[in-house]
């Protein structure tokens, strides 16, 4: 009679309720167990997601519901058109590409390589935000600025009171923020644009939360075009830390490049597809119009844009950057702000380094996040023991971004070399294959491993132990 009483009240509506509550959750978490191996992710973020959806589901399911999507399926169907709207007359001869890296990005899901571009390294944040205000003023007919972080700050407010002065002049302004990376700047800091008649977007907000997918998927790309065939693209942000017009003692050292020609056009095409995502309006009406004048040609470098992240349906930044490793014959320079690499990445790095490739990374010292510092060690450690030489910048932040193989094919742009960037992050890379502007890139690397030095890698406490491990553990989820 007792057990009848007790599966009588397990059945009333407190009991039912509890036990229905449990199997949703059961099933809900199923359901993302099974998406998340459907998606292709690093085998370690893979695991730790599932470990933590499994073990701990009250927290694991609503985690994974806000961060841990990868992909915007109906967005990368909806963008994989952007290939076809790129004049197939302005993509480069075989010959002038390294055909396994530029195969391998555009079977990924890149655009195909395109000749004739003239590029200028901007290599001081002086001389970037020189080039920026130089063309904002210049532009006669649009302008269309892409920024993870516009700071407010001295450098922030300038861009902000010359996009309005060109607005103002008729100029189409066009400014689209990462609303997470521009949390303080994208509201009333803009103001000014929005009165003259520019336009400001916020991609992907999160408070409150409207937007269709996961809050974890930030837009990293940095990029401003002129008149549909000059752009900038590289690592800087719009703050002060990374460019003004005066010299700062606590700028970060970065790395950027002004590109004019049908790479630029190109570029605008993303910038297009990621406005018409952002505001929902037709793709048409973004685009810039070249006319009777067709896509004008201003030098002779070979480039490959590849833009990257959950609005494509392959991963071709990660792609190309392993085959460029694979294909590496002498030797491969790598320069990021945060080294956490996928065990794909790392090993090909140390065969690469054991099989007497010169393999050399440059790091900071001390990065502005110490997690990633922490969680780089392991893997610095091993590419140091299989041969591999690590170098780490010691006069300040180190946040530019290059990989550059034999002389060959150099890879520029917003990517870091650790997971969000290579599996989460919207991100825009370019590829360089001309030999000129490669060996200008190798110069910069050169006259960057001045101010380097070789840490020495002393025996772990037990706290460095355990940080170490901790943060290697949670490192796929950073």
């Amino acid at each position: 009679m007792s057990h009848l009483l007790h599966s009588v009240e397990a059945w009333m509506p407190g009991g039912f309720l509890t036990h229905l509550a449990t199997i949703c959750g059961f099933l809900l978490a199923l359901f993302l167990v099974a998406r998340l191996m459907s998606e292709r992710r690093a085998p370690a973020n893979t695991l730790a997601w599932l470990l933590v959806i499994v073990f701990i589901p009250w927290l694991g399911v609503p985690l994974y519901l806000l961060f841990g999507g990868r992909k915007l399926r109906r967005l990368a169907r909806d963008k994989s058109a952007l290939k076809s709207m790129v004049p197939a007359a302005i993509a480069a001869p075989l010959a002038d590409v390294c055909l396994p890296v530029a195969t391998t990005v555009q079977a990924a899901g890149g655009f195909a390589p395109v000749g004739g571009n003239k590029v200028r390294l901007l290599l001081t944040g002086e001389e970037d935000f020189a080039e920026m205000e130089k063309h904002i003023l210049a532009a006669k007919h649009e302008i269309h600025i892409t920024a993870f972080i516009l700071g407010r700050d001295a450098t922030g407010r300038r861009i902000v009171e010359l996009l309005a002065r060109r607005a103002r002049d008729g100029v189409k302004v066009r400014l689209l923020l990462d609303a997470l990376g521009c949390f303080l700047s994208s509201r009333g800091f803009v103001d000014p644009i929005r009165k003259a008649g520019g336009e400001v977007g916020r991609f992907m907000p999160v408070m409150p939360f409207t937007s269709r997918g996961s809050a974890n998927l930030r837009n990293h790309r940095k990029m401003a075009l002129f008149d549909g065939t000059t752009a900038i693209v590289g690592g800087r942000n719009l703050a002060r830390e990374y460019m003004g017009p005066l010299r700062f003692a606590r700028r970060w050292r970065d790395f950027g490049m002004l590109v004019e020609g049908p790479a630029a056009v190109v570029l605008g095409e993303v910038f297009t597809a990621d406005w018409s995502f952002v505001t929902g309006r037709p793709a048409s009406e973004t685009r810039y119009d070249t006319g009777t004048r067709g896509v004008p040609k201003h030098g002779s470098c070979t480039m490959q844009v590849v833009a990257s992240g959950p609005d494509v349906p392959g991963d071709p930044l990660y792609e190309g950057i392993v085959s460029m490793i694979q294909n590496a014959e002498h030797s491969i320079w790598i320069v990021t702000p945060y080294f956490i690499p996928d065990e794909v990445i790392l090993r090909s790095l140390i065969v690469k380094a054991r099989a007497g490739c010169t393999v050399t990374l440059i790091v900071p010292a001390h990065s502005n996040h110490p997690v990633t510092d922490f969680a780089r060690r392991n893997f610095t450690k091993e590419l140091a023991r299989a041969g591999g030489r690590l170098l780490v910048y010691t006069p300040s932040m180190l946040h530019a971004k290059a990989i550059v193989i034999d002389r060959r094919v150099a890879l520029v742009g917003s990517p870091n070399c650790d997971l969000r960037s290579l599996f989460v992050n919207f991100e825009i890379g370019v590829f360089v294959y001309s030999g000129a502007e490669v060996a200008a890139i190798l110069a910069w690397i050169a006259d960057l491993k001045r101010d380097c030095r070789q840490p020495v890698f002393s025996p772990p406490n037990l706290f460095s132990r355990i940080a170490e491990d901790l943060c290697r553990l949670l490192a796929p989820l950073l």
